[in-house]
């Protein structure tokens, strides 16, 4: 992480540089993980432009850090959590969305009629998870946080990212026999 410290740093002294680095580098999962809350696309991007303006305003005084990702996914999500709780209105994003933002491991560009069936049965049962078990799940597998990052972003203890994690992948092994080992693993990995 020496080199998000740096990044980090040099953004924090004023480099534009620096900045537009971290933009670029973060933009893409950011736009992916806020539309997990905001169906409406220019309302995911004008959050984010607001975290980058607010930041850019702020970077003389913003903490030092060691995980930019994991900072700006936190801040992301407390900036959505402010603006929805304002509206009283946390839109259902749609399944599809989440299955094109994120590529499913393992899968290849050119996906073969069973992967698109698998793919596809997937989609059915996470459509069915409640919304923190389904965010819980995009931030432990598809973004890769630990359970103690997870924990920090949702604002939740780590039992209750394990317990999340373990209650969503129950409930989808239970729901698809075809993904039982995989979900296996998963808990293996969880509890570990």
């Amino acid at each position: 992480m020496q080199r998000d410290i740096d990044i980090w740093n040099a953004f924090r002294s004023g480099d534009k540089d620096a900045f537009a680095t971290i933009y670029a580098l973060y933009f893409d999962a950011l736009y992916s993980y806020g539309k997990r809350f905001i169906a409406d696309e220019t309302r995911v991007e004008d959050a984010i432009q607001d975290l980058f303006i607010n930041l850019w305003r702020s970077h003389a005084n913003v903490s030092p850090v060691d995980n930019i990702k994991f900072y700006l996914f936190r801040s992301l999500r407390r900036d959505i959590y402010r603006i929805t709780e304002k509206e009283k209105n946390f839109p259902k994003v749609e399944l599809d969305a989440f299955l094109h933002e994120y590529d499913l491991p393992g899968e290849e560009h050119s996906i073969h009629d069973e992967e698109k069936e698998l793919t596809q049965k997937l989609a059915a049962v996470l459509q069915n998870l409640p919304k923190r078990q389904l965010e819980a799940i995009t931030l432990r597998y598809y973004e890769n946080f630990s359970i103690s990052e997870i924990a920090e972003i949702m604002d939740v203890s780590d039992k209750t990212v394990r317990n999340t994690l373990h209650n969503s992948l129950t409930l989808l092994r239970k729901n698809s026999r075809l993904f039982y080992t995989v979900f296996e693993l998963a808990l293996a990995f969880i509890w570990h």
